[in-house]
C-alpha cells in the first residue's frame, strides 16, 4: 500500500472523475453518469493506494488488471485513464464521448484504447472474464514465480450480480481459491426501473460467503474504510468481495440516489448545482494541474515497479520459457503435426472427429506448452484432456487442464480472460447444442478479436439417443451468423488435424470446432497443404465435365461421397466438395471459389437447417438436411428417418439435371 495523500487531495482526485463523467455525458446527450459519480471515491482509493500499472507500457505482463464489469459506467474508466496519462486518451476523446471515430465508445471496448482490459457492457461478463484473468495469474505464478504476481480488481454493480453468469463465476472463483481477485460491488441499490427491491431480495454478502469468498462491507464514500478493506482483502487467501455502499450520482443534489441519474444526462442546471455541492469550481473539461499531478504520481509509481520487474525478468531462470509463452508461436507444432498427418494417411483411422480431436491434441499439447485445456464437466465426452495435461486443483495451478464444472457460459468467459491475459492459449469443450449457453462469451470473443478455441462435440442428430434436446439442428447457422467467428466442421481425422492447426495459428479470430460423436471414415489419403484452411475444396472430382456438385460438411461428406459413386453408376458425373468452414471459404478469391463450386447444379448436405447455406448455394440449388428438430433413436435410424441418405442426395441431384 502506498502512503496516501490527504483525504482532501483524494476528494479532489475523485471530483475530477465526477466532473469529467457528468460533462462528457452531457456533451454526448447520452450515457450513464450515476455509477462513475457514485464509485469515484472507491476508484480513487483503489488507484491511488493500490493498483500497479504503467500507462507507458499498457501490456506489461505483471500489471494489475482493472475490469469495469459495470461497463455502462464507462466514463469512470475513460476519466481514470485520461488522468493517469494514457497517451491515446486526451481530453478531446472525453469531449467526444460516444461519437463516431473516437475511442470513448458507449461501453469500454478492448483494443479501442489502451488500459481497457476487456470489452464490458453485457452485465456479468466482466466479472466472469476477470475470473479467467485471475486463473491465468495463478497459472503464471505457478510456472514463473515472481514474474507473475498481480491482482485483478473488478467493479461490478447490482446488474452484474443479478445476471446468471455471475453465479457461475462466483462459484468457480471461490472453489479455486483465487486470492488475487478482488470485487468491489457498487451497492447503490438502484437499477433502471427503480430501487432494487423491485426485483431482488438476495443477501449478496451471504451469497458470496457461501461460495467461499472473503466478504467485507464499507461506506463507499469513506476513504479510510475503503483502504482498510482493500488491505485486508489483499492479505486474504480467498477471493474477496467488498460491498461498497454508495449513493448513485453522488454530488448531484437533486437527482442523486434515484434511478433518474442512472442512464441520462444530468442537465445543465443539475451539473451547475453538482459543481457547487462538490466544490468543483472548474469549467467543463478542465482539470487543474495539482489534480493531474496527483494522478500522474500513480503512473510514476507503476513505471518504477515495471522497471524493477524488467530487472527481475533479465535475471530470471524462467526468462526463456516466459518469453516463449508470451509469443505463443505455433511453429513448433509443424514438424510433429506433419508426422502425425502422415500416420493418418498410413493408418486411415475410422474415428469420431471428437476422438480425432483428442488424437491431434496429443500432438498439440506435447509440442506447445502454453495450451490450457478444459471442459464444462464433459471431459470424457469432449475428449479434451490428453496424457500430458494434469488437472488444475485448488491450491495447485501447476497443471494444464481446468475442470470448469457445468458452467458453459462461465467457462467461455473465463477462457476469454485467460486468452486476454496473454500467457496461455485456452480451449474448452462442451456439446455443440450448449453453445447457446456460451453464446454471449463467444460473441464477445469475436467482437474483441480474441482467439479463444471452443471445442463443441456431439454436433448433429448423429449423437443419437439423447434426442432432440441435445441435437443442434439450428446451432451451426446461429454460430455462422456471428461476425469474426470461424466455425470448422471437419469430415475426418485429417481435416480435424488441419482444424487444430488453423485454430492455433489464429491471432484475431475465435474458432469453434464442431465435432461428431459417431465414427467417420478417413476420406483424405495424402498429406497436402492444409486444404481446410481454404474453407472448401474439391475432395472428389468428377470424371469429366461436372453434371452436379455435391457440397457437404463434417459427417455428411461421407454421405456425399457415397452419393457421387451411385450417380457415377448411372452416368451422372458428380464432384464432391468438402466445406469445413464457410467463413474461410468466403476469404478466398473469386477464381478459386468458382473453380471449387463450378457452374453445374449444386446440392448441399448437412445434418442441420439450410439457413446460412446461401454462402455456397443458389436459390435453385438443392439441400438435404433438417427442417425441424430431431428425435431420440440410434444415429443410423435417425439419418434414414430424416432422409439424410446417399440415395436422397442422388435423387435430388438427378431431379436438377
Amino acid at each position: 500500500m502506498t502512503a496516501p495523500m490527504t483525504q482532501a487531495d483524494e476528494r479532489r482526485m475523485a471530483g475530477a472523475i465526477r466532473a469529467l463523467a457528468m460533462d462528457a455525458v452531457q456533451a454526448a446527450n447520452s450515457g450513464h453518469p450515476g455509477m462513475p459519480m457514485g464509485m469515484a471515491d472507491v476508484a480513487t482509493v483503489l488507484f491511488n493506494r493500490f493498483i500497479t500499472l504503467d500507462p507507458a507500457a499498457p501490456d506489461w505482463p505483471n500489471r494489475d488488471r482493472f475490469v469495469l464489469s459495470a461497463g455502462h459506467g464507462s466514463m469512470l474508466l475513460y476519466a481514470v485513464n485520461h488522468l493517469l496519462g494514457y497517451d491515446d486518451m486526451d481530453m478531446d476523446q472525453l469531449r467526444n464521448f460516444r461519437q463516431m471515430g473516437y475511442r470513448t465508445a458507449g461501453h469500454p471496448e478492448y483494443g479501442h484504447a489502451k488500459g481497457i482490459e476487456v470489452t464490458t457492457g453485457p452485465l456479468g461478463q466482466g466479472l466472469a472474464t476477470a475470473v479467467g484473468m485471475a486463473i491465468s495469474e495463478r497459472l503464471g505464478q505457478a510456472r514463473f514465480g515472481d514474474l507473475i504476481d498481480h491482482f485483478t480488481y473488478v467493479i461490478a454493480g447490482d446488474g452484474c450480480l443479478m445476471e446468471g453468469v455471475s453465479h457461475e463465476a462466483i462459484d468457480m472463483a471461490g472453489h479455486m481459491g483465487l486470492g488475487h481477485l478482488i470485487l468491489l460491488w457498487d451497492d447503490n441499490r438502484i437499477t433502471i426501473d427503480g430501487d432494487t427491491d423491485l426485483s431482488t431480495s438476495t443477501d449478496q454478502m451471504a451469497r458470496f460467503a457461501a461460495a467461499g469468498w472473503h466478504v467485507l462491507a464499507v461506506d463507499g464514500h469513506n476513504a479510510t474504510e475503503i483502504a482498510d478493506a482493500l488491505e485486508e482483502a489483499r492479505r486474504d487467501p480467498r477471493p474477496s468481495m467488498i460491498a461498497c455502499r454508495t449513493v448513485i450520482g453522488y454530488g448531484a443534489p437533486n437527482k442523486q440516489g434515484s434511478h433518474d441519474v442512472h442512464g441520462a444526462p444530468l442537465g445543465e442546471a443539475e451539473i451547475a448545482a453538482a459543481r457547487q455541492t462538490l466544490g468543483w469550481t472548474h469549467p467543463a473539461f478542465e482539470v487543474p494541474d495539482d489534480v493531474y499531478d496527483a494522478w500522474s504520481a500513480i503512473a510514476a509509481r507503476g513505471a518504477m515497479a515495471r522497471a524493477a520487474w524488467e530487472d527481475r525478468l533479465s535475471a530470471s531462470p524462467h526468462r526463456a520459457a516466459f518469453e516463449a509463452h508470451r509469443a505463443a508461436d505455433p511453429a513448433a507444432l509443424g514438424e510433429a503435426m506433419a508426422a502425425y498427418k502422415a500416420s493418418l494417411v498410413a493408418d486411415k483411422p475410422k474415428v469420431a472427429t471428437r476422438k480425432a480431436s483428442q488424437m491431434a491434441l496429443e500432438v498439440v499439447n506435447t509440442a506447445l506448452p502454453f495450451t490450457i485445456g478444459g471442459s464444462a464437466d464433459l471431459t470424457g465426452s469432449n475428449l479434451t484432456q490428453t496424457k500430458r495435461l494434469t488437472s488444475v486443483a485448488p491450491g495447485d495451478f501447476s497443471g494444464r487442464y481446468l475442470h470448469y464444472g457445468i458452467r458453459e457460459f462461465g467457462m467461455s468467459a473465463a477462457m476469454n480472460g485467460i486468452a486476454l491475459s496473454g500467457l496461455f492459449r485456452p480451449y474448452g469443450g462442451t456439446f455443440l447444442v450448449f453453445a447457446d449457453y456460451a453464446r454471449p462469451a463467444i460473441r464477445l470473443a469475436a467482437l474483441m478479436q480474441v482467439p479463444t478455441i471452443f471445442v463443441m462435440t456431439h454436433d448433429s442428430i448423429g449423437l443419437g439417443e439423447d434426442g432432440p434436446t441435445h441435437q443442434p439442428v439450428e446451432t451451426l447457422a446461429s454460430l455462422r451468423a456471428i461476425p469474426n467467428l470461424c466455425v470448422l466442421r471437419p469430415a475426418d481425422a485429417m481435416e480435424t488435424a488441419e482444424a487444430w492447426e488453423i485454430a492455433l495459428a489464429s491471432t484475431r479470430t475465435p474458432v469453434v470446432l464442431a465435432l461428431s460423436r459417431q465414427n467417420l471414415p478417413a476420406l483424405r489419403h495424402a498429406v497436402t497443404e492444409n486444404l481446410s484452411a481454404k474453407g472448401a475444396y474439391v475432395l472428389h472430382e468428377a470424371d469429366g465435365p461436372r453434371d452436379v456438385t455435391l457440397i457437404a460438411t463434417g459427417s455428411e461428406v461421407e454421405i456425399a461421397i457415397t452419393a457421387a459413386n451411385r450417380l457415377a453408376g448411372t452416368g451422372v458425373k458428380a464432384a464432391v466438395v468438402s466445406a469445413p468452414s464457410f467463413e474461410l471459404f468466403a476469404l478466398q478469391d473469386d477464381a478459386y471459389r468458382a473453380q471449387v463450386l463450378g457452374s453445374a447444379p449444386r446440392i448441399g448436405v448437412e445434418a442441420a437447417i439450410r439457413m446460412g447455406w446461401d454462402a455456397v448455394l443458389r436459390p435453385e440449388d438443392g439441400f438435404i438436411g433438417m427442417t425441424g428438430f430431431g428425435a431420440s433413436a440410434p444415429a443410423d435410424l435417425l439419418y434414414d428417418h430424416f432422409g439424410l441418405t446417399a440415395q436422397a442426395v442422388a435423387d435430388a441431384a438427378i431431379a436438377r439435371l
